[in-house]
């Protein structure tokens, strides 16, 4: 395979059977339930990376079935998404992700940098009661309650909030070890059709957990829940931050003294 084949087809890892396809990614009957609470303003300032913004000490805790997604399959996610502001307009800063499929953990890591890790979450009715949990291995780390459908919510607002700007931090390690990306990606959803939309009596419980801190964002009080189902088409980012570009070449300068000091020695 010569240079200009390898360029030209390159595409994701690994280059000749990739772990997901090129987009776009549309998204059918994908049903969310959110649920938003008060937690404690000095973490959040402590999580949230500049020049994103916390508005206010609150975090959304998700949990998305997704039983019809292009190029992705059959999969479900679980995660905290925190309320920010970039340059004065509001959007939202997804703090942790955590699913139970390859294709969009290595999609969403190496595209625009979700962070994503491996594990088991499931939403489900049962009986009365719209049920989140999400266990990492045999631990259960999060569970959340609804009444299912109590109230209606209005469709186009909701659908409204979901255009807002989604911001990721994206990295990705130099063969060395060192970061060569690490940006601030930002993306919207777009075509979206919600199909219904409802709130209704919440509770939400976060578990300590070595490998899944979502714990550390605690919960103080259950301002809100929802849950929506909706059609959407993630869209592709793009970067708005390079936090390396200002002291890139100096730390490729050292990286590179580093290494001609050990084929030296």
């Amino acid at each position: 395979m010569n240079h200009e084949t390898v360029r030209t087809t390159a595409f994701a890892m690994p280059l000749t059977s990739p772990a997901f396809p090129p987009g776009p990614y549309r998204f059918i009957n994908r049903e969310y339930f959110i649920i938003q609470y008060r937690t404690d303003p000095e973490v959040l300032r402590r999580i949230v990376p500049a020049p994103l913004e916390v508005t206010e000490p609150v975090v959304n805790y998700e949990f998305i079935r997704m039983p019809d997604s292009t190029g992705f399959g059959d999969y479900t996610e679980s995660g905290q998404v925190i309320p920010v502001s970039y340059q004065g307009k509001s959007g939202s800063f997804t703090h942790q992700m955590f699913l139970n499929d390859h294709p969009p953990i290595a999609g969403g890591r190496e595209l625009w940098g979700f962070p994503k890790k491996l594990a088991q979450p499931k939403l489900e009715v049962e009986i009365d009661t719209l049920v989140g949990s999400l266990n990492y291995g045999s631990v259960r780390i999060a569970t959340g309650t609804m009444g299912y459908k109590h109230r209606a919510l209005d469709t186009t607002a909701e659908a409204k909030k979901l255009t807002a700007p989604n911001f990721l931090l994206k990295i990705i390690p130099h063969v060395d070890g060192t970061p060569r990306i690490c940006e601030l990606v930002r993306y919207h959803l777009e075509d979206i059709n919600v199909k219904g939309a409802w709130t209704g009596p919440a509770a939400l419980d976060l578990y300590s957990h070595a490998l899944a801190p979502v714990a550390e964002l605690p919960v103080l009080q259950v301002l809100s829940a929802k849950h929506i189902l909706a059609d959407l088409t993630l869209g592709l980012g793009t970067v708005v931050h390079d936090y390396l570009a200002s002291g890139e070449a100096t730390h490729r300068r050292r990286s590179s003294e580093i290494l001609i000091d050990a084929s030296a020695s």
